[in-house]
């Protein structure tokens, strides 16, 4: 399937460089229904995004039968809307459980590796990209040129995830898993040489599951509390430039901050999720890290760059259908 990408100076998969065209606007979503028409896909060519990035749960797959999650990927793919954005928008992007194959599934799906190829030759990743070569879907991704890179760093929260630790009591669905890992030491390392040798003005930050808000009954990395702060330990020790989080999971979207001492910036999570649904009843959830109200709408966010200074201007924005706008969060860094 052809994929047209104008307007990049430069399209290189095998070294994740895409380009020295800097990028000012990105869209970002999760959570669609393959088989709904109703998808947001010409509100968000319309925002003329410098790139769409998938969050997860690109698919309702969760299967064992890998001809069944690859026709549900050809069934999203085939969207007439879809395949437009496809010819003027670079896309990007991992899975969720899912698409992974199993809901709330971690290490012990006995179809990952396949899985990955499946995922992988959704997003048209070349047989020859890196991330062919190693376990897991983690990869990163330049956008841009000195002084206005933007790295996206793109963590795998399935792959190599132990095992949920499910609670007995009433009203909650998970209790912590203490010394309970998301990434793998593989992944860590990686992780850590990505924000030591960045020297992009930015560095995006994607991951499935919510990385800060810690207070909700469902996945998120506060349920392997060993992870989140060995996460959020090493960002405050290598102090990359500034960098924030985007996730999805959840079919709402939220932004979150949290200020860590030794970190000249705070730390965001900006969650975009439900391209096709939401919540059907709307219930108070809990985020003290939360700016804002909970939107619980179907949405996609959008996230706006101004390069007009050394240090870029951030907008955090998320919409709706007809492009409604909910919600709106600048950070000037």
């Amino acid at each position: 399937m052809e994929k047209l990408i104008p307007n990049l100076i430069l399209l290189v998969f095998a070294n994740c460089v895409f380009g020295q065209q800097n990028i000012s606007s990105i869209a970002v979503g999760s959570c669609s229904h393959e088989y709904d028409k109703d998808q947001m896909w010409p509100e968000i060519i319309a925002e003329d995004p410098g790139l769409f990035i998938w969050t997860g749960d690109i698919i309702y797959g969760d299967t064992h039968d890998m001809n069944i999650l690859r026709k549900k990927y050809d069934t999203q793919k085939s969207h007439s809307d879809y395949q437009q954005l496809l010819k003027t928008i670079p896309v990007i992007g991992v899975w969720d459980d899912h698409d992974y194959g199993t809901n709330d599934g971690g290490k012990y799906y006995t179809k990952k590796r396949e899985s990955k190829e499946a995922l992988l030759d959704f997003l048209d990743v070349p047989a020859n990209a890196p991330v062919r070569d190693h376990e897991g879907v983690y990869q990163a991704y330049t956008f841009g040129a000195a002084p206005h890179e933007v790295r996206v760093i793109i963590l795998d929260c399935r792959y190599f995830r132990d095992t949920l630790k499910m609670s007995e009591g009433t009203g909650k669905r998970y209790e912590p898993n203490p010394q309970g890992d998301v990434l793998g030491e593989e992944q860590w390392t990686w992780l850590e040489s990505e924000l030591r040798n960045s020297g992009a003005a930015l560095n995006i930050i994607i991951s499935s599951i919510q990385v800060l808000a810690a207070e909700h009954n469902f996945e998120k990395w506060a349920n392997f509390p060993k992870a989140r702060k060995r996460l959020l330990n090493l960002i405050t020790m290598v102090k990359p430039n500034p960098t924030f989080f985007i996730s999805g999971d959840r079919h709402i979207a939220e932004l979150s901050r949290l200020e860590l001492e030794g970190l000249p910036y705070p730390l965001f999570d900006f969650t975009a999720s439900g391209l096709t649904h939401t919540w059907s009843s709307a219930w108070e959830e809990k985020n003290s890290l939360r700016i804002g109200e909970i939107i619980i709408q179907k949405n996609y966010g959008l996230i706006q760059l101004d390069w007009s200074s050394d240090r870029p201007k951030v907008t955090f924005r998320v919409k709706g259908d007809d492009r409604v706008e909910y919600m709106k969060y600048i950070h000037d860094y």
